[in-house]
């Protein structure tokens, strides 16, 4: 009899026959099933239901069987590579790995040496990652846990070598090689100006201007920070360590445990920072703090702030920005929050010096310091705000930018005010250059050297002080302002000049003055700004006080010498020469009387003026050729005309004590600042 074959039959048959074929039906079976995203163990009756109406699926049971064992074995691989290095938590292991070594307290990457047990590690940790993604869709919560734990372990393990790398590998700042490649410049005077102290500049006056050069006195010097050059850079981790930080990112952003990973790196690069800045010599110090510190121990700060501001902007945030690019390649995100995290601290720390500088007490010494400042500041702050994306850090970058222009234009005004009310009643006792002129003036020179910064400042400042038709519409804001503080100036040299009794010492004083200014304008910067026809104009000035001078000084000494102060003289013009008509007796009396009054006159000039102090050598010379073509040819008229009446007589030298080639020889002695006493070289008979 032949056998009957059912649908069922004729199919197994034909699997029998075509092992592909039952292949293909057993996987088209499960993705049916899996498609339907339904619980594993709808699935799992489902498959059952598929194997009763098919045979080719009667071994479904053992492929499932099959799969799970092979997820168990990866899981238990993974394991017992991650339990080996694990010696804290021996309860955490499963059989599988019970016999795997404790964790190495010299564990790193390389593993001394030996980087394929690195590499095999990272292996593990792939592999573990990569069994959570496929459990996830399984309902094998035992292996779920399992993987995770094994992963947390393994992610312990990662942060604690992450840590390990960045603080073993982290490179010392060379400070010393980083200053000596900064290009300083110099500020300073190169006449050798030393500026006397006082006290209406903030500065402690002893003995001011009394020419012994006793007191305090200091030369007016400012040396400016360095700059650093764009091809500067620094090893800020050693880099053969970057690699290996780069690989444990990866692995600790992909398991989840980016915020993990960032916060170590953040943690231990921000103390790195913070110790760089202590190399810089930086201090963490209060606002309180630092108004408290002396002007000069201040000074010291604020150069250290100016070039620490410059390295930590231009190197140190700059390199920890290609750090943070480099070791979190794959994820923007961490790269920004790490960076940020990393750098605000330092940055702020910075900021707040500057703050606390720029809200403090102003004075004039501290104006081209702040000046630095501002100019450090302002010079970093484009490159700041394209690295540094926390709005807080960039907010308070341009408020403490802005408080250190608000700091040195109040600090120019506060000299303005300082320069307009200083009323010292005490002058120079030989009419020489005022420390006030000289402090101002050199203080003015290095004003000059921040033209473009002040410009900027002072923008939008009206309060000049000057009229708008006297041709200074087109002048700078700085040069409008150099221009109302030398008329300050020269207002206060009038009143400083009425301070001495004798009218020809006025004169003097005002000459060493104003020829001081002329010539510090003339020799430096300040001449642009303010033009040649100033310096023409104070030059004029110059020469009407050498006028008024001649005329104080020398008036009753030619006066002497004029006939009209004869008895009996002519009624006519005074002349130097006439004859006088009275008697022979009475004319010989007078000429003696005006013989004895020119000597005594010029004696006393002479002991006076030696005295006095003129301190330039040409303008001292020229003041000596001006008083030898106003009296020599005068007293050699008198002189010539007369002494023959005289000559002869009985004490003649007592009268003729001097020719006029013995006068001449006397002028040169005259504005040294020694006073002498004239010895007379004619003697009489």
């Amino acid at each position: 009899m032949a056998a009957t074959t059912t649908p069922a039959a004729s199919i197994g048959a034909g699997a029998g026959s075509n092992g592909g074929a039952e292949d293909r039906v057993l996987a088209t079976a499960q993705q049916i099933v899996k498609s339907l995203n339904t619980p594993k163990e709808v699935r799992e009756d489902m498959m059952l239901i598929f194997s009763s109406f098919d045979n080719r699926l009667s071994n479904i049971k053992t492929v499932m069987t099959d799969e799970n064992d092979a997820l168990l074995a990866r899981l238990e691989a993974a394991e017992m590579v991650i339990h080996r290095w694990d010696g804290g938590n021996d309860s955490s292991r499963h059989s599988s790995s019970s016999s795997g070594n404790h964790r190495s307290s010299s564990f790193s990457l390389s593993f001394d040496g030996s980087p394929d047990e690195a590499t095999e590690f990272l292996s593990a940790v792939d592999e573990t990652i990569s069994l959570l993604v496929d459990l996830s869709s399984e309902n094998k919560p035992d292996m779920v846990d399992r993987a995770d734990s094994a992963l947390q372990i393994a992610m312990s393990l990662l942060e604690d070598e992450f840590r390990r790398i960045l603080i073993r590998n982290t490179v010392p700042l060379d400070a010393e090689r980083l200053y000596g490649s900064m290009r300083r410049v110099t500020l300073s005077f190169a006449d050798g100006d030393v500026t006397e102290d006082f006290e209406n500049f903030g500065l402690v006056a002893n003995g001011e201007g009394d020419g012994s050069g006793s007191g305090s006195r200091r030369r007016l010097f400012h040396e400016r920070g360095g700059s650093i050059g764009c091809d500067l850079w620094v090893d800020l981790i050693n880099p053969t360590a970057v690699e290996d930080l780069k690989e444990i990112a990866e692995r600790m952003i992909r398991a989840g445990y980016e915020k993990e990973c960032v916060q170590v790196y953040s943690t231990v690069r921000r103390d790195a920072l913070d110790e760089c800045l202590m190399i810089l010599d930086v201090e963490k110090l209060s606002i309180e703090e630092v108004h408290k510190i002396d002007w000069k121990s201040m000074d010291e700060k604020m150069k250290k702030w100016i070039q620490a501001m410059k390295i930590t902007v231009r190197v140190l945030l700059a390199g920890e920005k290609k750090l943070c690019d480099e070791i979190f390649n794959g994820s923007e995100t961490s790269k920004e929050v790490c960076f940020n995290e990393t750098t605000k601290s330092c940055v702020m720390q910075l900021l707040n010096f500057g703050e606390a500088v720029a809200i403090g007490k102003r004075s004039s010494e501290k104006l081209f310091r702040i000046l630095d400042m501002y100019d450090a500041l302002a010079n970093v702050s484009p490159t700041l705000e394209v690295m540094v994306t926390d709005g807080f850090v960039c907010k308070e970058t341009k408020d403490v930018l802005e408080a250190l222009g608000d700091a040195a234009r109040g600090t120019f005004v506060e000299f303005e005010n300082n320069v307009r009310n200083e009323t010292s009643k005490k002058p120079t006792i030989n009419g020489e250059v005022h420390p006030m002129i000289r402090y101002v003036m050199n203080y003015m020179k290095l004003i000059v050297d921040y033209a473009a910064t002040l410009n900027s400042l002072l923008e939008n400042d009206e309060s000049d002080g000057l009229s708008r038709d006297d041709g200074t519409e087109e002048m700078s804001p700085l040069a409008k302002r150099m221009l109302r503080l030398i008329t300050c100036l020269e207002s206060n040299l009038e009143d400083k000049s009425k301070l001495y009794e004798d009218g020809g010492l006025q004169y003097v004083f005002l000459m060493n003055n104003i020829y001081y200014v002329v010539q510090k304008v003339k020799d430096s910067e300040l001449g642009k700004l303010l033009g040649d026809d100033w310096v023409r104009k104070r030059r004029g000035q110059i020469r009407q006080y050498a006028t008024g001078y001649l005329r104080a000084s020398w008036s009753k000494v030619l006066a002497a010498l004029r006939d009209e102060n004869m008895g009996g003289g002519s009624t006519g013009s005074p002349s130097y020469g006439q004859r006088s008509n009275s008697s022979s007796s009475a004319s010989k009396m007078a000429l003696k009387e005006r013989f004895k009054g020119f000597n005594a006159s010029f004696e006393e000039l002479y002991r006076l003026q030696t005295a006095w102090k003129v301190p330039d050598p040409q303008l001292r010379e020229e003041l000596r050729i001006s008083i030898q073509e106003k009296v020599i040819p005068a007293y050699r008229a008198f002189f010539g005309r007369n002494k023959s009446q005289l000559e002869g007589g009985r004490h003649a030298g007592k009268y003729i004590k001097y020719t006029p080639d013995d006068l001449e020889s006397y002028l040169p002695d005259l504005f040294e600042g020694n006073q002498m006493v004239i010895h007379p070289r004619r003697k009489g008979s």
